[in-house]
């Protein structure tokens, strides 16, 4: 197929998804061993700011790129997006089982939690590496729906406030598992990424 002609919208040919989505696998997978790193070397609030950068660079890579990859303005690019998203996993699972597990990138925490093995993250994997990147595409696309220049800072700013908003809340109402701790901020960002979608598409003009 034809590479994406420059400027045009919804960019969706194979060649520009698989490509795309090598490039999140690959990005994603460095930042996990770099998170492993600092896990072993750091300690304390070094340890917890270092992280929170990675894990928040993890989420934009994983929910703004796809969707400004296929310059998403319609449904053909926001389910690019998703499909890239989704593609990525793919690749991150070949890496993962490849080198980063024969490795010991990951803990006996991380052991422990999957019951003494490493597979029983991927399925969440594969599911919100879809689920982030057509949110965020969503947002994009419901921001040039509104006659805007679509903005992948101010619709990632909105998603982090919501996520510590709905984080917070969940933490102080005693949900189950919820702390004031960077894992609860990282899964409340999936609701967030989603209220984000909604409220960006409040008062879209769709053609």
């Amino acid at each position: 197929m034809n590479n994406p002609v420059p400027g045009a919208t919804d960019q969706t040919d194979l060649r520009h998804v698989l490509v795309s989505s090598l490039k999140i696998g690959v990005l994603v997978s460095a930042l996990v061993a770099l998170f492993s790193v600092t896990g072993r070397l750091l300690d304390g609030m070094a340890e917890v700011a270092v992280q929170a950068l990675l894990v928040a660079a993890g989420v934009w890579i994983t929910t703004m790129l796809p969707g400004l990859w296929t310059r998403a303005r319609s449904i053909e690019g926001i389910a690019g997006a998703a499909g890239i998203g989704l593609a990525g996993t793919v690749v991150f699972l070949l890496i993962d089982v490849s080198l980063l597990q024969p490795f010991g990138v990951y803990s006996n925490r991380w052991l422990e939690i999957g019951g003494g093995s490493n597979w029983w993250y991927h399925p969440v994997w594969w599911m919100a590496g879809t689920f982030l990147p057509w949110m965020g595409a969503f947002a994009l696309a419901n921001q040039a729906a509104r006659g805007r220049d679509p903005s992948a800072p101010s619709v990632f700013v909105m998603a982090v406030v919501l996520a510590l908003v709905v984080g917070g809340l969940a933490a102080m109402l005693g949900f189950p598992g919820a702390t004031f701790s960077l894992g609860t901020m990282g899964v409340a960002f999936l609701p967030a990424i989603a209220l984000t979608a909604l409220v960006t598409g409040l008062g879209a003009r769709r053609a």
